[in-house]
């Protein structure tokens, strides 16, 4: 067993996500005169989304300058995570399949579908996609025309509401997805509120429930930080109760051992470990570096926590991909952290199992070869031994 939920893009995905920056351009010029501010714009929208998410409304892209940011900039980024994970999902859809998208903004999700899954694009789907922003929306569609030259047989309608108002009036979906959704919603939840984080984490789990058929998937993705790793354990847990287990990217359905969130030793707040994952970013399009690079936020990595739960057997599918089993002598393990020093010329990265969090261990050769998202069979030690710093099993690459 040894599979990646990141791997290398395919030469036709680069080649794709290499024109989007000049695409964009192309689909919302900005005048000259107001080009020279956009690293400038990126960089206030960058601190809105992150450290000053509470001064952030959430009608924040109905302003021309940040939505104009985000297109040139976040929306590409958004793109290339995207692509980078979606090959690795067991999304399975056919014609006739609905795809309901929650807080879509400019139709992220439904863009890099098409760029990163080509089997796709001649399914006949019906794209549900919803938010409160209706500039973001009439981008979108502008965008989505563009990159397929409109001649996809897919059909995108954009629904100006809230995720709280939407209702379905048709049958549950194949597929509900929600990108970059509940950090925003949850910006001005006070940090280490779990009671508030599991409130919303089950509200979240019913509605997304609520929209998905028997043997329908769902796909939750978040930015790669500790509150957004607390709300998706949560949320795996929630989804769980409802009789959804996800199958990426837990390795078993027990409970997570990186919950994310605080914890306070004497005065000072404390990051848990939490679930996310990191990769290179050295194949995204060079124009995008360049841009990021004079809004002084160079991205070397890109980093996110997500949940995918299958979708579940069917007269038209075939059986669900089975669980990974625990065998004689070793553990199936799926790779979390970055690579990190140990005594004795050794290296670790932390990784999650069935058996709880585990240390892998090897020669930094080894480790290094086994990325973040990974998924493999690691070997148990006899006895088995424990990490005295953080309590993991201890296994070797």
């Amino acid at each position: 067993m040894h599979s990646t939920l990141f791997p290398p893009l395919p030469p036709e995905t680069r080649r794709l996500l290499n024109t989007i920056p000049a695409l964009v351009e192309k689909t919302f010029p900005i005048p000259g005169r107001f080009r020279r501010e956009l690293p400038a714009n990126i960089k206030k929208l960058s601190r809105l989304l992150t450290g000053d998410r509470g001064q952030r409304s959430l009608s924040y892209l109905g302003h021309p300058n940040l939505l104009g940011a985000y297109l040139h900039y976040f929306l590409p980024w958004n793109l290339y995570r995207l692509c980078r994970l979606l090959p690795a999902l067991d999304i399975s859809l056919y014609n006739g399949d609905t795809v309901v998208d929650l807080g879509c903004g400019p139709l992220t999700f439904a863009a890099a579908l098409w760029i990163s899954r080509p089997e796709l694009r001649s399914q006949k789907l019906e794209f549900l996609c919803v938010d409160h922003c209706g500039p973001a929306l009439e981008a979108g569609k502008d965008f989505f025309a563009a990159l397929t030259g409109g001649r996809s047989p897919w059909k995108l309608h954009t629904i100006r509401d809230s995720t709280e108002n939407f209702s379905l009036k048709n049958k549950p979906v194949a597929l509900v997805c929600a990108i970059n959704l509940f950090n925003e919603i949850d910006s001005k939840l006070p940090q280490g509120d779990v009671a508030a984080q599991n409130r919303r984490a089950k509200n979240a789990a019913r509605l997304l429930n609520g929209f998905t058929s028997d043997t329908g998937s769902i796909l939750v993705v978040e930015p790669g930080i500790p509150n957004s790793g607390q709300f998706i354990t949560l949320l795996r847990t929630a989804l769980m109760g409802c009789g959804r287990p996800v199958v990426s990217p837990c390795p078993h359905e027990l409970s997570c051992p990186m919950p994310g969130g605080f914890s306070l030793t004497g005065n000072e707040r404390v990051k848990k470990r939490w679930c996310h994952f990191a990769f290179d970013t050295e194949d995204a399009a060079a124009a995008l570096h360049r841009l990021s690079a004079a809004a002084g936020i160079p991205k070397e990595r890109a980093v996110l926590s997500f949940l995918f739960t299958a979708r579940a057997a069917a007269e038209k599918d075939s059986a669900p991909l089975p669980s990974p089993v625990e065998r004689r002598g070793f553990l199936p393990v799926r790779v979390i952290s970055d690579a990190f020093s140990l005594p004795h010329n050794r290296c670790g990265r932390y990784g999650c199992s069935a058996r709880g969090l585990v240390l892998l261990t090897g020669e930094r050769s080894s480790i290094e070869k086994t990325a973040s998202g990974m998924l493999l069979e690691a070997e148990l030690g006899e006895p088995a031994q424990r990490d005295p710093k953080s309590g993991a099993l201890m296994v070797n690459a």
